[in-house]
């Protein structure tokens, strides 16, 4: 499976920019616009994943993996299978917002709001792609490092297990954050029965108070 950029969901962006408005004036929609298109003209989207067998003990056989914390466990406890993946926009839609805010931060930070929106595309384009690929078996919703209680040191074994670096060209810096910022790591379960859907986003996040995403401004990449 490939990575596929087919578009951005408005609603997010805004979401992203903690608009709360009803109602886009025509500057705003034109200026959304015209973001979106660079954005999209930009980015070169890569992805790895690989697929692991979920272990009684809850590592992923062949590595000496066990994803941290209990909320992940408790996601994957109906599922024998689970999925690594690494995604990114690339360090082209990485440049495109730096050079942005050296000269107009209103659009560095529209463009950064829809980099954001982009690269949950990637991820739940891949997962539809995923979905149809393991059916009639079902997949639980994604899961990242830093989300819940699954500590953000999990991103180290992600980008040993997947070979992030050389693979799509995404490093990681010392507090766990990835560069490119536009950047997501998720494991994804598969099961025989469906799955509920979790509680998306920041709010409901155990560990909203203290991310270093949140400090930063960022999203570890809504679940």
């Amino acid at each position: 499976m490939e990575a596929r950029l087919d578009g951005v969901d408005r609603a997010e962006t805004l979401q992203y920019l903690s608009y709360r408005g009803s109602f886009l004036d025509e500057a705003l929609r034109g200026e959304l616009d015209r973001c979106e298109e660079l954005l999209l003209r930009t980015a070169r989207p890569r992805l790895v994943w690989r697929l692991f067998k979920l272990l009684p003990d809850g590592s992923l056989e062949g590595t000496d993996y066990r994803p941290g914390g209990r909320d992940v466990h408790e996601m994957l406890r109906d599922c024998d299978e689970v999925v690594l993946l690494a995604a990114t926009l690339g360090t082209e839609a990485e440049s495109l917002i730096r050079r942005a805010a050296a000269r107009n931060m209103g659009e560095a930070v529209i463009l950064d709001a829809t980099g954001s929106a982009a690269i949950e595309r990637v991820c739940d384009n891949f997962c539809a792609d995923l979905a149809a690929s393991v059916a009639p078996r079902f997949l639980t919703d994604r899961f990242s490092p830093g989300y819940g209680d699954m500590p953000l040191t999990d991103q180290k074994p992600f980008f040993r297990v997947l070979d992030v670096s050389r693979r799509i060209g995404v490093s990681l810096s010392a507090s766990g954050l990835m560069i490119p910022q536009k950047s997501v790591t998720a494991l994804i379960g598969v099961a025989d029965r469906p799955q509920p859907r979790r509680s998306r986003g920041c709010e409901s996040c155990g560990m909203a108070e203290g991310c270093p995403y949140r400090k930063e401004g960022k999203s570890c990449g809504k679940q």
